[in-house]
């Protein structure tokens, strides 16, 4: 009997030939076919989805209620360009977007098409409403790959390689990383360094931060330190910018991360799950400081898509019809058990084990020199049909990103093979 031949191998051999090799790949896999929670790939085999897209499927594959508001869209237009023509939908996600963004401040909303336009844009409308040229950064944090996005980007390897010379006046600070000794109180003292040795505050027009690491380890401010840098971004006439764009949707057990901190940022980056992964972002932000700059200042021709709005107005539907802020809480809980446990189990080789909310990861001890442990587990988790992804300086994180709308029976036998692969690699 024939055997029948790969799709999966044939697939690859194409993508060697015809794709660039600088576009990287978590898993050697192509994918048919996703539900809920979960994929097949062109092969026929099933997996948990651990990395949501990188943590845009908080509504998960093919979600009913987003695939009709499209199908729906695009029988009435695909695309018109809102600076041509406008229309409703922009608007009313513009609406709904101010009101959940924290504070009371007066919110209005430019639409964009990527998360590193999203940063940009703010950068953007920062400088013009301050008439300062300064940002600062932080260490290990990820704002996205075009050249004012990656000037920001505080991690080298892979995303900087010989890409520079990269944009000026952007300087970095010290992200308060607990685990490597940053502290709060460093971090901070670090920060004034910065603003007596390199820039002056009132230079600064924007200080950028995400509220949680997402490329660089899934590492969590502290809930003190992002109320300092609230008051002493007030304090200066600092535009505060948070990148909520891997924490936002839901993810961390609120809406918003910086709702943990009770803090309201000037300018809120989104973009990932807003549109369960039609290109949609935004830069959601009070009032005053998004009207700075003139009329033609801001946009783009993709830029607030009709079918894209029309996903992000039913994702949108989605999270408060099935309470997914709450559901990420429960969701986290049960994912920080199952990673507190397999610490307990191999404390020679799980360094740490953090996150907020359903946004969990697991730092190795790795030698510098030595195969991450993290790229053996995913590999033995692919084979036992889950799906994972790493972070961090080296790799040496693995990070959850499962959909929100994963069930409790999914979530644990997802959670079960993540502990097999681990016992398989760290035992």
């Amino acid at each position: 009997m024939a055997i029948a031949p790969s799709r999966t191998a044939s697939l690859l051999e194409a993508r060697a030939l015809e794709v660039t090799r600088g576009v990287g790949n978590a898993h050697p896999l192509f994918i048919d076919h996703g539900d809920g929670a979960k994929v097949w790939d062109v092969d026929g085999k099933e997996y948990i989805d651990f990395v949501g897209g990188i943590g845009v499927l908080n509504v998960g594959h093919s979600n009913p209620r987003v695939a009709e508001a499209v199908r729906a869209q695009l029988e009435r237009f695909s695309h018109i360009c809102f600076q041509v023509a406008m229309y409703d939908s922009y608007v009313e996600l513009a609406h709904r977007l101010n009101r959940l963004a924290p504070g009371t401040t007066r919110k209005k909303t430019l639409l964009l098409n990527t998360g590193a336009e999203a940063t940009e844009n703010a950068v953007k409308i920062a400088r013009e409403y301050t008439g300062r040229p300064a940002v600062i950064a932080f260490a290990h944090g990820y704002h996205g790959r075009t050249l004012l996005a990656l000037s920001m980007t505080g991690k080298n390897e892979p995303y900087k390689q010989h890409f520079g010379p990269f944009c000026s006046e952007i300087y970095h600070a010290p992200f308060p990383y607990e685990y490597q000794g940053w502290t709060t109180e460093r971090s901070l003292a670090a920060l004034q360094d910065v603003f007596e040795s390199q820039v002056a505050p009132d230079r600064v027009a924007a200080i950028i931060i995400e509220p949680i690491l997402g490329e660089g380890g899934f590492v969590p401010a502290p809930l003190e330190f992002l109320r300092a840098l609230r008051d002493l971004t007030t304090r200066h006439g600092i535009v505060l910018i948070c990148d909520e764009i891997q924490t936002g949707f839901g993810r961390t057990g609120a809406m918003f991360d910086i709702e943990h901190a009770g803090i309201e940022a000037d300018l809120l980056c989104i973009a990932k799950s807003i549109a369960a992964g039609l290109p949609l972002a935004a830069v959601v932000g009070k009032a005053q400081i998004m009207d700075a700059p003139a009329p033609g200042g801001l946009g783009g021709t993709y830029a607030g898509n009709p079918l894209a709005c029309a996903a992000a107005l039913a994702v949108l539907d989605v999270f408060e019809e099935r309470r997914l802020v709450q559901r990420a809480g429960t969701i986290g809980k049960r994912i920080e058990s199952t990673m507190r446990e397999l610490q307990r189990r191999y404390p020679a080789r799980i360094g740490d084990v953090r996150g907020r909310g359903a946004m969990f990861a697991m730092e190795f001890k790795d030698a510098p020199d030595a195969e991450p442990a993290s790229k053996r587990i995913i590999a033995s988790a692919r084979e036992r049909g889950l799906l994972l992804m790493s972070a961090g300086n080296r790799s040496c994180v693995l990070r959850v990103l499962v959909p929100l709308v994963i069930d409790d029976e999914e979530l644990d036998e997802g959670l079960a093979r993540l502990a097999a692969a681990c016992e398989t690699v760290l035992a």
